[in-house]
């Protein structure tokens, strides 16, 4: 591990501010991704900013219904939460599909939104990753991709985004708030929060230099049925093969997002429109741009099956 320097944040603001000040710092809450990709030497920060004491860590109603999340709100005590859990259950489901208990405990709302891929090549230090270092290549592409991205996908990168609590806050429309080193406050909605990687793969997200996450908003209750569906290649502790949050009406409708296939959590508002004619005219539009490779083509049938399990599922009393 690198050598870097270290202090604590008063405020959002006074933690954004700090970051400003230092280029290259991170902030730092659980730590359950940033310490195993310093120790790896994947990231090198100069100095970290810890943001355990700002605050951030309530559930809170909203004036007009819904709900908001603190940014360091733990995942264990989101999940847990009788309003989560009552009104939002897709998202308890994805929480505790997700690490295990003991990451559960220590991982923040901000930080899973901003975890890394999982991508073995960008964990390999000895081969040529755009994510992990720009302009060097992507590994991936022509290697072992089983794993990877089908959709949204570019020709710098094929990484998928590893959360499970983010799938089903884009089901839910959630909107995340932020402020920077002025106090500028702003409100991204989740489908607009994650970068696809075009030529710039390297940047994650949209926020910019010094912004700080604040909450997650979710919006009033939509009802209907709560299902969140993850095939992996072992019962625990795995990251998704395919994964699926899905909020059902009776009549058919619904908001669907999908898990590992893609560099962020995919949802199409055009195939959630199929979903009234069923699983294969719902993935058929979901993934109509899909480029897979040769060990991650049967994702594209696996969607199908997954949704159709979901489907099936919802009609269950």
């Amino acid at each position: 591990m690198k050598a870097f320097t270290y202090e604590r944040a008063t405020s959002a603001k006074d933690a954004a501010a700090k970051a400003i000040k230092t280029p290259g710092a991170r902030f730092i809450a659980g730590g359950t991704n940033l310490l195993d990709l310093m120790k790896l030497e994947i990231e090198a920060p100069r100095h970290l900013i810890d943001v355990n004491g700002v605050g951030l860590d309530k559930i809170e109603n909203t004036a007009d219904g819904g709900v908001q999340i603190g940014a360091l709100v733990r995942n264990t005590t989101l999940a847990a939460d009788i309003r989560i859990r009552k009104d939002y259950g897709v998202l308890s489901r994805a929480l505790l599909a997700g690490a295990s208990g003991q990451l559960r405990n220590k991982a923040t709302t901000a930080g899973n939104l901003l975890q890394r891929t999982r991508c073995p090549y960008f964990y390999d230090t000895n081969q040529p990753c755009n994510k992990r270092t720009p302009g060097s290549g992507c590994s991936a592409i022509g290697g072992y991709s089983r794993q990877l991205g089908l959709v949204g996908v570019s020709e710098a990168c094929i990484a998928t985004h590893p959360s499970d609590m983010a799938v089903a806050m884009r089901a839910l429309d959630a909107k995340i708030a932020t402020v920077d080193a002025d106090g500028r406050t702003r409100s991204i909605p989740i489908a607009n929060f994650h970068r696809l990687p075009g030529d710039t793969p390297h940047l994650d997200t949209t926020l910019a230099p010094g912004e700080v996450i604040t909450a997650v908003t979710l919006p009033p209750p939509i009802g209907g049925k709560h299902i969140y569906r993850k095939v992996r290649d072992r019962a625990s502790y795995a990251f998704a093969l395919v994964s699926v949050a899905a909020v059902l009406q009776p009549d058919g409708t619904g908001q669907v997002a999908v898990g590992g296939v893609a560099p962020k959590p995919w949802r199409l508002k055009d195939a959630d429109a199929e979903l009234p004619r069923g699983p294969k005219a719902f993935s058929d539009r979901l993934l109509a741009d899909a480029k897979p490779s040769g060990d991650n083509a049967f994702k594209i049938p696996l969607v199908e099956r997954t949704m159709a399990a979901v489907m099936n599922e919802a009609r269950q009393k």
